[in-house]
């Protein structure tokens, strides 16, 4: 995949992050494109940072940030939350993106 391809771009983490990992997009220059935020329950054996509430429950409150943009942008900014904002509870992942659009 070439550096212009395009990937979504995709972070979870602890809905306590929310406001920093969002000033932090905020101030990308340039403008970081629209992304989606969505509520997520995480599930998995990774629980040695849950809290007792998400102990108890079985599953970590989560958000997920969904965004679609050039790979060496994706990459950049993923560069920059890494020296920034240092955090064992954000996982990130890119995936391919064959096409994106507008319906209208």
């Amino acid at each position: 995949m070439s550096d212009s391809s395009l990937v979504q771009l995709a972070l979870a983490f602890p809905t306590a992050s929310e406001r920093l990992l969002l000033a932090l997009l905020y101030e990308r220059d340039p403008e970081l494109g629209g992304f989606s935020i969505l509520g997520a329950a995480g599930h998995g054996h990774g629980f040695a940072h849950a809290s007792i509430q998400e102990q108890v429950s079985g599953q970590a409150d989560r958000r997920l940030l969904l965004a679609v943009m050039p790979q060496a942008t994706a990459r950049q900014l993923l560069q920059r939350l890494q020296r920034e904002l240092p955090a064992a509870r954000i996982t990130w992942w890119l995936t391919p993106v064959l096409d994106f659009g507008r319906l209208a």
